[in-house]
């Protein structure tokens, strides 16, 4: 058996997906470094819908990290409670909001080695702050809809996502490591959902190996 040539099966995924997403940005809504930084700890477990109903009222009332980093963090759960996992989200959200201030100037970090000392901030989330904020492309965010997509189209076989980040940075160029993630998030609130993946309209059918999907679940619904 032929051995699937998988860097270039990423090439014509990467083409087809930029041609569906020319401009390809995070959902989040987001004015500064910190509001990005902020709304995807938010994100976690949630919705950037959500996230982006709560985080008005959040920006409003601590507008600064210097004022995050003063709040109370009783305050703050109030706020963003309809997030989930409040408590965590709030606790991390004021002791990062501290370490900025007391260790970087009141200024988000521009460093993976950085970003990870911030509390509450792994891979995924540095990824996302370091590409959108600073054009700094030190990886590729790893959720869950990447997570899926790249098991699906055969780009990975691994399941823990520092080792699928691993895998999908070999196969494209560094300057697109921030638009792939894009890609393959909306592409998998869009098309290649997790419940019913619409295989029968999906432009990158004929290259998908369909790994661990169950091709009965496939529904012929258009994509959204």
């Amino acid at each position: 058996m032929t051995k699937p040539n998988i860097p270039a099966r990423a090439e014509a995924i990467r083409e087809r997906l930029a041609r569906r997403y020319p401009v390809p940005r995070t959902e989040l809504h987001w004015s500064s470094p910190w509001e990005l930084l902020a709304a995807t700890v938010l994100s976690a477990q949630c919705t950037d819908a959500r996230v982006n109903q709560v985080t008005p009222h959040l920006f409003a009332t601590w507008p600064d990290v210097e004022q995050m980093a003063n709040a109370e963090v009783g305050e703050i759960e109030v706020v963003i409670r309809s997030t989930g996992f409040f408590r965590n989200k709030a606790k991390n959200l004021r002791a990062a909001a501290a370490r900025i201030v007391e260790t970087y100037g009141g200024q988000v970090p521009r460093t993976m080695e950085d970003m990870l000392t911030l509390p509450g901030v792994a891979r995924k989330t540095a990824n996302v702050v370091l590409s959108n904020a600073f054009g700094v492309q030190a990886g590729i965010a790893v959720d869950t809809h990447v997570r899926r997509i790249s098991f699906r189209l055969g780009l990975t076989r691994e399941t823990v996502p520092d080792r699928i980040e691993r895998d999908l940075m070999k196969l494209f160029p560094q300057d697109d490591w921030g638009a792939v993630n894009h890609y393959l998030v909306l592409f998998g609130r869009e098309v290649c959902t997790a419940r019913k993946p619409a295989c029968p309209v999906c432009e990158l059918e004929d290259l998908c190996p369909k790994a661990g999907l169950d091709t009965k679940t496939a529904t012929k619904r258009k994509p959204k």
